[in-house]
C-alpha cells in the first residue's frame, strides 16, 4: 500500500530503490513455472476453473521460450524463489507474472516501464479477455485492445485479445 513504480524502481514513500532484475537461463524454466502456477491459481480461477494447471506443457513451454533466440525472460527474485517474470522478443511482451503475495505493490508496473525502455509504441501482448486486473493494469500504461482475439491452447479454451502499445511512456518520463 501506497507504493508507486516508475522507471524500473519501486518507489515507497521513505525511499526509491532500483529493481534487481536478471536474466532468466535454462536452470530457472521450474521456477517460472511455479511462479506462473501460483500466480494462475490465485488470479484466473474464475477462467480456468477446475481445470488443473498444465504443469508439463508449460514447463516445456518455459524450456522452450528460455532457449528461443531473441527473447529475454528477466526475474526479480525474492527471498527465496522469484517474484515477478517479464518476457519478450523484440515486439512482444510475451509474458509479465507477479507473485500473488506482492500484488498491489507496484511491481507489474515497474515490469511495464522496464518493458517500455526497450520498446515503444506498435509493440503487442495477448491477455485473457476476463483477465480484468491485468487488463486494467496495462491499459494504465497505454496499451489498448486491437480488436484481434484467438483461443488460448489450454483448456478450457478461454479467448485472448491482443493489445497494442499505444503510447508507452519514453525513457526519463515516468
Amino acid at each position: 500500500m501506497g507504493h508507486r513504480a516508475g522507471a524500473g524502481r519501486l518507489s515507497t514513500p521513505a525511499r526509491t530503490e532500483p529493481l534487481p532484475w536478471r536474466t532468466a537461463g535454462p536452470g530457472d524454466a521450474v521456477a517460472l513455472r511455479d511462479l506462473e502456477r501460483r500466480a494462475n491459481l490465485a488470479g484466473l480461477g474464475h477462467v480456468f476453473g477446475a481445470e488443473p494447471f498444465p504443469d508439463d506443457d508449460v514447463l516445456a513451454r518455459w524450456r522452450a521460450t528460455l532457449a528461443e533466440p531473441g527473447v529475454v525472460t528477466e526475474v526479480l527474485d525474492g527471498t527465496d524463489r522469484p517474484v515477478a517474470l517479464l518476457c519478450h522478443d523484440a515486439h512482444v511482451l510475451r509474458h509479465l507474472s507477479v507473485e500473488p503475495a506482492v500484488w498491489g505493490l507496484g511491481i507489474g508496473s515497474a515490469a511495464l516501464a522496464r518493458f517500455a525502455e526497450g520498446h515503444g509504441p506498435g509493440s503487442t501482448l495477448w491477455c485473457l479477455e476476463r483477465n480484468t486486473r491485468a487488463l486494467a493494469l496495462y491499459g494504465r500504461h497505454g496499451w489498448t485492445p486491437t480488436g484481434t482475439t484467438r483461443r488460448t491452447p489450454w483448456p478450457p479454451w478461454p479467448v485472448e485479445v491482443e493489445l497494442v502499445a499505444t503510447a508507452l511512456p519514453s525513457p526519463g518520463g515516468r
